[in-house]
This record gives structure tokens, sequence and C-alpha cells, in this order.
């Protein structure tokens, strides 16, 4: 739980607040922007919540940060944030809140669907708590666990586990050493059902890889994000920890296919109409390249 004793001097007074165990993961001011802000290195509240949506957005932002950094000095409701989850993005595919602390506070994905059509797909893991595992059951459970690289894998064998899902990782992020049922390698996408397609990233890690879902949803990991300051699409060039010459090539073969929404683990989703997609995705690759 949040310390009170420990509240970062930069929140504006009120019940909501901040501490200094913040590790600056970006989901509060994802999820609550009227509420949370960046000063630096750790978040604060620039604006106490005035609406009863400001107040969900809140308490949806205690529910899902990493570390528990976020808190409040007056008794709300704590359910309301925690039935949020998961919470639909777009049509059939929800964000699933709970991040861990183990990814750094990554986000993961639930594409829910027929049996019939393969099932339950999770995309990176949350952390493993029951509010979360019973609202998943509800759902139809999972089917498959598509972990995109080794930073984000948080919970992934009590998930499995629970839900006797199969796993999907590529061999050159040590999926083996994690238990992974089906390793993939090389560098070629490789197609898990009609709907779903791996596409290998390597870059950012060695074995990075990224999920296509209907040609339309781009599950990215930690390789591709929008980026608010620059308004465009980005990649993390302080965060590559194997080959940005690596991660630029992956990008540009990213240009061979088609997707509307880009669905990272960090950093900032994004939604636009596939040709504008594309050519956001140009201007990243050529904004890359520039460094050489």
């Amino acid at each position: 739980m949040a310390n009170p004793a420990k509240r970062l001097p930069e929140n504006v007074p009120g019940d909501f607040y901040v501490d200094e165990s913040c590790i600056d993961c970006d989901a509060c001011r994802q999820i609550a922007p009227t509420v949370f802000q960046d000063h630096g290195d750790q978040s604060s509240v620039y604006c106490q919540p005035r609406t009863n949506e400001e107040v969900l957005g809140a308490l949806k932002a205690i529910v899902a940060c990493p570390t528990s950094s976020i808190g409040t000095t007056r008794a709300y409701d704590a359910r309301l944030g925690v039935e949020a989850f998961p919470e639909r993005v777009d049509g059939n595919v929800f964000y699933c809140g709970f991040n861990a602390e183990s990814s750094f506070g990554a986000w993961s994905y639930l594409v829910v669907r027929p049996d019939d059509e393969g099932g339950n797909v999770l995309v990176d893991s949350p952390r493993f708590t029951r509010p979360l595992v019973r609202k998943i059951e509800a759902l139809g459970g999972v089917r498959t666990i598509f972990l995109t690289h080794r930073d984000d894998v948080a919970d992934h064998d009590k998930y499995a586990r629970h839900f006797k899902a199969s796993r999907v990782m590529h061999g050159d992020d040590n999926a083996a050493r994690y238990g992974v049922e089906r390793v993939v390698e090389g560098v070629e996408a490789v197609r898990l059902d009609q709907d779903l397609l791996v596409i290998p990233t390597p870059g950012h890690t060695r074995g990075h890889a990224v999920l296509l879902y209907r040609d339309k949803y781009l599950f990215t990991g930690d390789h591709l994000a929008w980026s608010p300051t620059r308004g465009t699409l980005t990649a993390f060039r302080t965060a590559c920890w194997y080959s940005w010459t690596a991660q630029t090539r992956s990008m540009r073969r990213l240009l061979e296919y088609k997707f509307e929404w880009v669905l990272p683990g960090h950093g900032r989703i994004h939604h636009a109409p596939a040709e504008e997609m594309h050519s956001e995705l140009e201007r990243c690759v050529e904004w890359m390249s520039s460094f050489g």
C-alpha cells in the first residue's frame, strides 16, 4: 500500500497521492491523464479528481499500479477500480490492468474469441490475482499466452498452469527456459491460426516478436509505441537491449503488414486508419535510420 508519510511533494493537496516508491512506468498517466502527470522521474497528482469519472480513473490507476505507489487518505469503494478490469480497448480486445512490477509495469491484453476461433489469447502477463483471474474465467479463460519478449513475462507460468494454456515465445529470448510450449524460431512470420500472426522483431531484445490479430490489432511489446511528445510512432532508443540496427530492420519489415491499432507493453496506444498508420511507421523508420 502507498505510504502517506512518503507522499511526494509534487502532489497537489487532496485525497489522492503518489508516494516515493513510484517507478515511473506511466500506467497512471495513461489511465487517468487528467489526474496524474510526469514531473521528471516519477508521477504525481497534479489535479485531484473532480468528477465521478475522474475518481474512477484514479481508482483504476491504484489497481493497475505495479508498485502500489498510489494511495488515498479517504475511503473510496476500491471495488470500482478492481471490477473495471479487464477493460475493453476496442471490440473483443481488452486491457488487463493489474500491471506487474517484475515487468516494470508493462501492459498486457486479452483477446476474447470463441473456442471455434481458437479461444482467448493473453498477450504478455499481468499480475496473477484472484479478482482478475475470476473475470478472465467468466470471459472464457485463456487458451494461448503470447509472450512478446523476456522482459514482460511476469506471472505467465501461473496463468499457464491455472488455465492449462499453451505459451508462444521466440526461442532467442530463452523461451525453453521459461517452459514455453511453442517456440518460434528464425525471422519469418509464423501463423498460429487464421487470425493470429507472429512476426519476429529482434532489436529491443534478441528474441522480441509482435502479434498481429486480424490485420487490425498489432500487439507490439516494447518494439513500437505512440509518442505523444513527438506526435508519431516511435521506438525506445535508450531502452534497446540488443541492437538498434536490428530493431530498425525489424521496424522496416513491419511496413509489409496492415494494422490500425498499436497496442504496446510500454508506451502509448494508438489507433488510426491503416493508411495513416503506414505513413506514421514510415516516419518512424526514417527517424530510426537517421542514427546510423
